[in-house]
């Protein structure tokens, strides 16, 4: 692994310490006192480093990687090189991930980005706002009247926090995020360019124009929730947009007013979710997914990616495509669909002249 300027070397752990930490099961007669300096994938490790295997797609890597030591299901131990260190478990990555998380702790939350804590030089801290022990307000980042920042919380740089916003302890608010009319838990991880707590989209129709409805509630995300860059959550209009526990939040994803998020959910990139829309814990909603006003999502259901929500989704399902249906279904009408069309099953590139051909009469008038 090629060394990185950003995050300080780790000192290393032992296979003794890895197997302790993650439960893994060394070949017999493993020196259990070799240290491993390193976390690195197959085709970039180094003979210090640790890596991983979890699906057969990568079998050639492992059986040339350069690799110290390597974390990898009991099917696939016969493919390890010779003199590589085998550690056999039931979920590598997971155990990777747990080592990786000791070697590297401090990547696991954005730090100070001026690498200071209190209140840098440049920032705008109002007389009444309260700042917790331990926390960093970076330069250039506004923090209102009467807002609370917990204690060990970074405000990054440019970020505004409005007044009576409430954060709790050990959060990290990212550059350039703004914050309005929200509460945040402990622990909680907005990451830059991100818009939180601002109107919800609310308008009554009428002859003379649109008539704006004022949105008076709020935003609640709760203990270690993280938001990727760039996503929006809207306040609620009369009741507030909740985000639970420990759900986790890709870039770009839009949240509107109102809408009730549970507790350890997925919402990938480019998601929309439209206003008082209730998702229940364990969902996951694949990327680009979107769904429509007041529908439901069932406790654990998982939603494919591009997938249309139209109406609500039982709890435990699996669903995908354009109005979103069971999977099994959807993936019969495609099939049908291609059996229809024509295709062989392999999908490939028409020429100029077929593509001219197939497109000729798209606009002709439908002949009786």
């Amino acid at each position: 692994m090629s060394e990185s300027r950003f995050f300080e070397p780790p000192s290393g752990l032992t296979i003794g310490e890895i197997v302790a930490l993650t439960g893994a099961q060394p070949r017999a007669g493993t020196d259990l006192s070799i240290r491993v300096n390193n976390v690195a994938p197959l085709d970039m490790a180094g003979s210090g480093d640790l890596t991983y295997v979890e699906s057969g797609k990568y079998l050639d890597r492992l059986t040339t990687t350069r690799a110290g030591a390597c974390l990898l299901g009991s099917k696939h131990e016969a493919q390890a090189p010779k003199g590589m260190v085998v550690l056999v478990s039931r979920e590598p990555h997971r155990d990777f991930t747990a080592v990786a998380r000791k070697m590297y702790s401090n990547a696991l939350r954005p730090t100070s980005l001026f690498d200071g804590a209190g209140i840098a030089p440049g920032a705008f801290v109002h007389p009444t706002a309260k700042i917790g022990a331990g926390a960093a307000v970076d330069p250039g980042a506004v923090v209102g009247p009467r807002a609370e920042i917990g204690a060990g919380t970074v405000i990054g740089p440019g970020a505004v926090i409005g007044p009576k916003v409430r954060i709790g302890r050990d959060c990290s608010i990212g550059a350039s995020s703004t914050l309005t009319h929200s509460t945040l838990g402990d622990r909680v991880i907005v990451h830059p360019g991100c818009r939180i707590g601002q109107d919800g989209f609310g308008y009554v129709p009428s002859a003379k124009g649109h008539i704006k409805v004022p949105q008076i509630g709020s935003v609640v995300i709760q203990d270690d929730v993280e938001i990727g860059a760039g996503t929006t959550i809207d306040r609620g209009g009369l009741r507030d947009t909740v985000i639970g526990e420990g759900t986790k939040i890709d870039n770009l994803v839009q949240i509107a007013h109102n809408v009730v998020i549970g507790r350890h959910c997925i919402i990938v990139a480019q998601t929309g979710i439209s206003g008082s829309v209730t998702i229940e814990d364990f969902v996951v909603l694949g990327a680009r997914s979107g769904v429509i006003p007041h529908m439901t999502i069932g406790k654990g259901a998982q939603l494919a990616a591009l997938s249309a929500v139209a109406t609500d989704v039982p709890r435990g399902a699996r669903w995908g495509g354009t109005p979103a249906k069971p999977m099994r279904r959807w993936i019969r009408e495609m099939a049908v669909l291609e059996r229809m069309a024509g295709y062989s099953g392999k999908i490939e590139s028409p020429s100029i002249s077929e593509a001219k051909d197939e497109t000729k009469d798209i606009d002709a008038p439908t002949r009786v």
